[in-house]
């Protein structure tokens, strides 16, 4: 198959090319990936939990209804149950990671992750939380990062985050600082109300 850019121009049928001045050459293709791998790829959300159950199969997990400002709650399992209750779980301000992949953990379809933060021998995690005044669904961002390339931010979608394994990639610098700052290498995770932190936890990764 010939690519539209590089295919010769084909007469109308019936018509007569003879004499006619070509037009101006196709323009390129415009390549699907030309975009610097960051966090402003991720639609990082605050969030409010309004609804939380035990996962029916297993004793790890949580299965909860969160308001990300869609109109309807998204239905998300996150592995917190050695660590949160049913009641100290719900109400709870958020963030959550909006274009993953829907997922299916033992039977429950989980569409979004929540951020939390670990201790380094994995015997505390905490939420990440938004401050309280932050709005249900506002997008998180990190200072002096917008978007970059040629695509908005709405089309990094949850196929093309996968194809191009962003999540994967920016994940790792994840962490909390020493002042219990949830950040991207070393840039605050921030809403229209603040920055994000943790309770206690410092020093730490986000996972």
């Amino acid at each position: 198959a010939t690519t539209a850019a590089g295919a010769a121009a084909l007469p109308a049928a019936g018509g007569n090319t003879a004499g006619k001045k070509k037009g101006p050459p196709a323009a390129p293709v415009e390549e699907e990936f030309d975009h610097v791998i960051d966090l402003t790829k991720m639609d990082i959300r605050v969030g409010e939990v309004v609804k939380v159950w035990h996962h029916p199969t297993t004793d790890r997990l949580f299965v909860e209804e969160i308001d990300v400002g869609e109109g309807a709650p998204r239905q998300v399992v996150s592995g917190l149950r050695a660590h949160y209750t049913i009641e100290s779980f719900t109400g709870r301000k958020v963030l959550v990671v909006c274009n993953l992949k829907e997922s299916k953990f033992q039977g429950q379809l989980s569409n979004g992750m929540v951020l939390a933060a670990k201790s380094a021998d994995g015997s505390t995690v905490e939420l990440v939380t938004p401050p309280a005044e932050a709005v249900n669904g506002e997008r998180v961002f990190v200072p002096g990062h917008d978007a970059i390339g040629r695509l908005p931010q709405s089309a990094w979608n949850a196929n093309r985050v996968k194809k191009f394994k962003v999540w994967e990639s920016v994940a790792p610098q994840l962490n909390v600082n020493g002042d219990r700052v949830a950040s991207w290498t070393d840039l605050p995770l921030t809403t229209s109300a603040g920055v994000c932190t943790t309770t206690t936890l410092a020093g730490v990764a986000i996972q």
